[in-house]
């Protein structure tokens, strides 16, 4: 059984299963898929995307911001606190820093991302960190807001291997997504070779960034085994071995499941 670390349930395509988001949670199940983390990017949709998931124990929540956004509201350490309350609630994110596309003055992404360490603080729940060729102000900005105190992960990780040893250093856990399943990602899988199996997390990003030989399509929580396959492959693992070590290393960053 697998566990998808990281996915965006409230927008995963439901037109093959006629709008009904209860079948598709059940074909992820019957495809082996354990639980799945379901991440907020906004506080907009927060509400929505908890209602969406609650009937089901087999899925946990975040709450935070994503950092690409300008004009997403930004919230404040109560607000977070608040949210992160709910029993369904396991962590803080996704958070981060993101330059690939940001221009300017960028103080902005820096303030929010603050907001949620101290709200991870505040909460005493894990990070869930976005990061994107801002590799020096993330690890930079953890360090002075003590974020190893709360820990977290670095997902979808697609950065060098000195940004993953830092991150390491800070107890954070890092999380490889369909990315690392791409022909032009042999640098990521050198990192996925590297990690200890003990730190190591698996993910979809649904509905975004389908594994091979799903790419360009729509991704689900069941093609978390592609990841799995992948990583494997390069540690001289068995696919259920994999499966077994990440899942322990989900229950151990994320305690508060509901299962």
């Amino acid at each position: 059984m697998f566990i998808d670390s990281h996915c965006h349930l409230d927008r995963v395509d439901l037109g093959p299963y006629e709008g009904d988001f209860g079948a598709m949670i059940r074909a992820n199940r019957d495809a082996g898929i354990a639980h799945m983390l379901c991440v907020s990017i906004d506080l907009e949709s927060y509400p929505a995307m908890l209602a969406q998931v609650e009937p089901f124990e087999d899925i946990s929540v975040s709450v935070g911001v994503h950092p690409c956004d300008r004009d997403r509201r930004d919230p404040t350490v109560d607000e977070l606190v608040e949210k992160a309350s709910h029993p369904r609630n396991v962590a803080i994110g996704e958070t981060g820093l993101d330059y690939f596309r940001a221009e300017g003055d960028l103080d902005w992404q820096r303030q929010r991302f603050r907001t949620h360490i101290r709200a991870a603080h505040a909460a005493n729940k894990p990070l869930i960190i976005h990061t994107r060729e801002a590799r020096e102000d993330t690890i930079r900005i953890l360090r002075e807001e003590g974020a190893e105190q709360v820990g977290g992960v670095m997902h979808c990780f697609a950065e060098t291997w000195e940004m993953a040893e830092a991150a390491l250093e800070l107890g954070f856990h890092i999380s490889f997504s369909g990315i690392v399943t791409f022909k032009n990602a042999a640098a990521l899988r050198d990192v996925a070779g590297r990690v200890p199996l003990e730190r190591m997390l698996i993910e979809t990003d649904s509905p975004y960034l389908a594994p091979v030989p799903f790419r360009g399509k729509p991704n689900e929580p069941r093609h978390v085994v592609k990841v799995a396959e992948t990583i494997a492959g390069l540690r001289g693992v068995s696919v259920d071995e994999l499966a077994r070590i990440t899942s322990e290393n989900f229950y151990r960053l994320f305690p508060a499941h509901p299962d």
